[in-house]
């Protein structure tokens, strides 16, 4: 029996369509079964949780101030520059998911485009729920196809985002193909930003996440006034592709239609720091109790080159930096009780300083080759006893090999609504849990 999603990609084939009409079509053919909704669910309550509990942070207060001061025009906000600030929010803390083939965190750009929107339309949980699936679907499907020397310069999240919360807004819109299509092209054309702030830490990761989200919120609702977008953003000859990807691989982006929704192929975080340093914290938590104090003459750590790219970096001088450093995250995780932001912090920083550079990083297989498929790490420690301890993950806490359980995932967004200091948490979890039902979105204070 052939499938919705098999249907469109024959027609696809036959029609001779471009690669992001054949991408609506796909994701629009995609069923929804109610697992798929609860699923959809948790992922948005653990981006909400990750919004609200960014506000405490030094970035976060500094869009929080840009915010209230365009607030005081006493004009409504318009939804596009609320998914902004929501989508800026939700991607300090290093605590959002990440789908791993696409090397996206989507939720941070999805789930606010779709928020701001359905808020201000007054949509149902179930129709949020639905956008938040099919813009994941458009922004790691995207994601999967610009190949790995895109990532070495250009930040997945901001450059593919775009497509995913232009999709999530042409779902809420209840736009046409060929309307979503427009959008999908307008998005792209937006699509931006570098590696280059990694150099000093500044906070421009953070305006990725929220012009990812604003820009194809913005491309979706042009299209619904009828503003056209180039159907062959992707694989025109002056498209995104040829822009910006070496070595993409356009078939990507139509492959395995019916595969699971790719909400559900997404990794969710536990601990606050570059999604590159968890299997390594997780391999290091097992040793931690071996160890029982004894002293650490070295420690070596075998990951995937993408991991030592992003975050080799022996000292680090900011919790941001720390968040971004292998060699710090592993002595964390191999000396400290726990992992969570404090973690990160200036006392903690100076407790593992001596630790941090012992540890020496590699990129080597089988974790060189199993990336991007899966995001491994070997962890080896020499004792000054000379006795030596291994632990390896072949894939990391969170990911769909090792799922958080939802019990996990709803203590993780109390973790992040305390930090956030949110005063009613048990409202805002209550009402994103019953969004499948087609409960209304709960109401949150940004300020």
């Amino acid at each position: 029996m052939t499938s919705n999603a098999e249907a469109a990609s024959a027609s696809i084939a036959e029609q001779g369509m471009s690669l992001t009409e054949g991408l609506v079509s796909l994701i629009r053919g995609k069923p929804v079964a109610s697992s798929d909704l609860e699923s959809a669910a948790l992922f948005t309550l653990d981006a909400v949780a990750n919004i609200l509990a960014g506000r405490n942070s030094a970035p976060g207060k500094v869009l929080l101030a840009w915010w209230q001061d365009k607030s005081r025009s006493n004009v409504e906000p318009d939804p596009e520059q609320l998914a902004f600030l929501m989508g800026g929010l939700c991607h300090i803390l290093e605590t959002d998911d990440l789908h791993r083939e696409s090397v996206v965190h989507p939720g941070c750009v999805v789930v606010p485009a779709a928020w701001a929107l359905a808020e201000r339309r007054r949509a149902d949980g179930r129709a949020l729920l639905e956008a938040v699936l099919q813009g994941f679907e458009a922004t790691t499907r995207v994601g999967m196809a610009v190949g790995p020397a895109h990532y070495r310069i250009w930040h997945n999240t901001a450059t593919c985002g775009p497509y995913g919360s232009a999709m999530a807004g042409a779902a809420l819109l209840g736009l046409s193909d060929e309307a979503a299509v427009h959008a999908l092209g307008n998005a792209g054309s937006q699509s931006a930003g570098l590696w280059q702030f990694l150099e000093t830490g500044a906070m421009t990761k953070h305006l990725h996440a929220g012009h990812a989200a604003e820009a194809g919120l913005k491309a979706a609702l042009l299209a619904s006034f009828g503003f056209t977008g180039p159907a062959r953003i992707l694989e025109g000859e002056k498209g995104f592709f040829r822009a910006a990807c070496p070595d993409a691989d356009p078939a990507a982006v139509l492959r395995a239609p019916d595969a699971p929704w790719q909400l559900v192929r997404t990794s969710i975080k536990p601990w606050p720091s570059c999604r590159h340093t968890h299997p390594a914290i997780d391999a290091a938590e097992e040793l931690r109790s071996a160890i029982a104090g004894r002293e650490i003459a070295a420690v070596e750590v075998d990951t995937y080159q993408a991991a030592l790219d992003v975050c080799d970096r022996p000292v680090a001088t900011s919790d941001y930096e720390a968040k971004f450093s292998l060699q710090h995250a592993v002595a964390a995780a191999l000396s400290l009780s726990i992992v969570d932001f404090e973690a990160f912090g200036p006392a903690a920083r100076e407790t593992c300083a001596a630790l941090a550079l012992k540890v020496a990083i590699h990129a080597r297989d089988p974790y060189r080759a199993a990336y991007p498929k899966a995001w491994g790490a070997e962890v080896r420690v020499r004792l000054s006893d000379g006795s030596e301890l291994s632990a390896r993950r072949e894939n990391a806490k969170g990911d769909p090999e090792a799922p958080l359980s939802r019990e996990a995932m709803i203590a993780k967004a109390q973790m992040l609504l305390a930090h956030g200091g949110v005063r009613e948490p048990g409202r805002i979890i209550d009402g994103i849990m019953e969004l499948p039902s087609g409960g209304a979105l709960p109401g949150l204070d940004l300020a």
